[in-house]
């Protein structure tokens, strides 16, 4: 006998950022977050729950995982198969179409996807809010893959600490343009990060601050003024790295490339280019534009010592179920 399901989700691009957790296990967090959905970045997961099955298998991007990879999925199928009532053991199989590890949300895309076929699969029947309580125990930031187009995560406790929609894709027609400066897996996770986020001794002042900024960012995406969003999303970005930096130990993720992007933006900015820059767990860095300049953004982007590579992705939807199937 077996159930299995197959589900998408997208990455996201916070623009106030998650960095800390109250509950490590339940993955609460220690200030509220909003995003971005990135169209068109996906992660395709399918998980096969068979009674057959002696033990979890895991394969990331067609190679087979063990170790704790491994052990990060079965912690989360426990949680799905406490709910469900079964102990099957599962086969999760994902992909990327995209960098994974190097800070472009590779982990929230495949546990949002991961909670979908799940649900699926196992017939939980979780409504959307429900769903991004699961996605959060694989990933805090699967939370908001969840939901479409831009999302706001709310901290709290294990019922109140939901994601849900604050704009569908369409309200606005932002564009991320993602300047790939490295494809390798970033040496400290962000699981490990986030661990590290109380010792900062600017943690404290981030986190107090955090509902102002919030504020001014959801004020931002409603009104859609983008002045307003560069001021508050850079703020933001500059901040979480000031705690990773302050942190014991430190964390840097910047590379050389990374700063040269982050000067030229806001240079470009001076002379009267709409674009903002914002920067997750990793090098890479997400500018930030309308739809109408994006090409000249890429372009420039490109041109750029140490940029590999520029991903375009507008505002999209969130996690979907492509197939369900039994047997």
């Amino acid at each position: 006998m077996r159930k299995q399901a197959i589900a998408t989700a997208p990455p996201n691009i916070a623009f106030i950022k998650y960095w800390g957790n109250l509950d490590e296990t339940l993955r609460l967090p220690v200030n509220g977050s909003l995003s971005m959905n990135l169209k068109g970045l996906q992660a395709r997961t399918r998980v096969i729950f068979d009674e057959a099955l002696l033990e979890d298998r895991l394969v990331l991007d067609g190679v087979p995982r063990s170790g704790a990879a491994l052990a990060r999925v079965s912690a989360f199928l426990d949680v799905a198969r406490q709910m469900a009532g079964v102990s099957w053991r599962a086969e999760v199989v994902s992909e990327n179409n995209f960098p994974a590890g190097a800070g472009i949300a590779s982990s929230a895309a495949a546990f949002a996807a991961l909670a979908a076929a799940v649900n699926a699969a196992l017939g939980l029947g979780l409504d959307e809010r429900g769903l991004t309580r699961l996605a959060r125990r694989g990933s805090g930031s699967a939370s908001r893959s969840v939901p479409d187009g831009f999302v706001e995560w709310l901290p709290g406790t294990d019922e109140t600490s939901v994601s849900y929609s604050i704009a569908p894709p369409a309200h606005w027609d932002l564009w991320d343009c993602v300047a790939v400066v490295s494809t390798g897996h970033k040496p400290v996770g962000s699981s490990q990060g986030h661990r590290l986020a109380a010792t900062s001794p600017l943690q404290e002042a981030r986190v107090a601050d955090a509902p102002r900024r919030i504020a001014l960012c959801r004020e931002a995406i409603l009104t859609r003024d983008f002045a307003a969003l560069a001021d508050v999303v850079e703020q933001d970005t500059n901040l979480m790295h000031a705690v990773m930096m302050t942190s014991s130990p430190p964390l840097f993720y910047w590379q050389p490339p990374t700063l040269r992007i982050m000067e030229s933006v806001r240079r470009w900015r001076d002379d009267g280019l709409p674009v903002f820059y914002t920067i997750d767990a990793g090098p890479n860095v997400h500018v930030l534009c309308p739809a109408e300049v994006r090409l000249d953004v890429r372009d420039r982007l490109l041109a750029l010592d140490g940029v590999q590579d520029v991903l375009l992705a507008g505002a999209g939807e969130g996690a979907r179920v492509l197939e369900e199937l039994y047997d």
